[in-house]
């Protein structure tokens, strides 16, 4: 009852919010224009986009802008994430034309951003953000993490914090600190267990903000752990921001390698370095007899880098304490750091930093 409520509330706002020859567009206010998406309610948030015909993005600018302005103004205790989107027509191939300027921007105070990715769910990637995020920091570097699996996220319970970030008056974000990393996730602004469904153009103006948005300080890196496949937030990501590289994480099976290779394949056509390939899950070692057990197969991922000639950055155990750590949000890099445990991932980020250019 209560989003109902709130919702009638920026529906009945966005009546005063008047649209460029509004007849032309299927009403003369935004409440009625078939481009407004879905009024997402959470608890911190407010966020809708507004597609708009191709070409048509500096006329409505204004309509996006006096829809920020007056949603804020009934729902200030909330973070309002307006999104204007258009479809882009593709372009033509013609050889030897100018090559468009390169929209890509920096991140104020971050030096070099990696991308953590995944062809399937299921593989252990976040759990490998955040101990990588942890051994870098380890290393001496500051590190920051953001969670952009806007339709899992699973940071803040890795992390062990809860609770929408702070606002400051300007509308940034304040990062949460957790064992010393600066940390955002869509996860800290929506209700526990509630599903986000999102098209595409919202979650990629919901990275957007949390990326461009959030005071970061100064950072020598920025983990990003980015959804399983090669959906609109890899796409976004890219459009938006020159990363340093992607790792790419997968298990020994089969079906988990055809899928790191589109992975793979994804980040090689939009230039983004590949520095390397973790297999996780390699192998298991029972707790009673200290026998190995190869439950997934064994290699396929180090196979898979020395086929496609990319590096190889090391291989983690399925272990039962890795998993209890991440469960209880304290990281085995954090809770038992001279650990067997905890020593793969200290060497793959020891591996990694040689494939980091300065």
């Amino acid at each position: 009852m209560f989003k109902n409520s709130v919702k009638k509330q920026v529906l009945a706002a966005l009546k005063s919010v008047k649209l460029p020859n509004g007849a032309k567009f299927g009403g003369a206010s935004l409440d009625e224009y078939p481009g407004l998406s879905e009024v997402i309610i959470t608890k911190s948030a407010i966020a809708f986009s507004i597609e708009v015909p191709k070409g048509m993005e500096s006329a409505f600018e204004p309509v996006q802008q006096a829809a920020q302005k007056i949603v804020q103004e009934i729902s200030s205790d909330k973070k309002i994430m307006v999104s204007l989107t258009s479809e882009s027509a593709p372009k033509p191939n013609v050889p030897n034309a100018p090559q468009a300027q390169n929209q890509k921007q920096p991140v104020k105070g971050i030096k070099k951003i990696i991308a953590v990715a995944s062809g399937k769910g299921g593989v252990g990637k976040s759990t490998l953000s955040v101990n990588l995020a942890l051994a870098l920091s380890k290393s001496g570097k500051k590190v920051g993490l953001l969670d952009a699996d806007i339709y899992g996220p699973s940071i803040p319970k890795l992390l062990n914090f809860e609770g929408k970030p702070a606002v400051r008056n300007d509308g940034i974000f304040t990062p949460f600190d957790a064992h010393g990393l600066k940390v955002m996730s869509i996860g800290a602004m929506v209700e526990k267990d509630q599903a986000v469904i999102w098209r595409g153009p919202m979650a990629s103006s919901a990275l957007r903000q949390l990326l461009r948005e959030s005071d970061w300080g100064e950072l020598d890196i920025l983990i990003i752990d980015l959804p399983p496949g090669t959906g609109d937030i890899q796409i976004s990501l890219v459009q938006q921001v020159e990363l340093a590289g992607a790792i790419i994480i997968s298990t020994p099976q089969d079906l988990a390698l055809i899928d790191a290779k589109r992975a793979l394949d994804m980040f090689n056509k939009v230039d983004v370095p590949i520095l390397g390939i973790v297999e996780n899950m390699s192998y298991f070692i029972a707790p009673d007899t200290g026998k190995r057990y190869d439950i997934f197969g064994h290699g396929g991922a180090k196979q898979t880098a020395k086929e496609l000639n990319i590096p190889f950055l090391g291989e983690v155990p399925l272990h039962m304490q890795i998993r209890e750590a991440s469960d209880i949000g304290e990281p085995i890099i954090i809770s038992k750091p001279d650990s067997n445990e905890a020593k793969p991932f200290l060497e793959i980020v020891n591996a990694l930093q040689k494939h980091i250019k300065d």
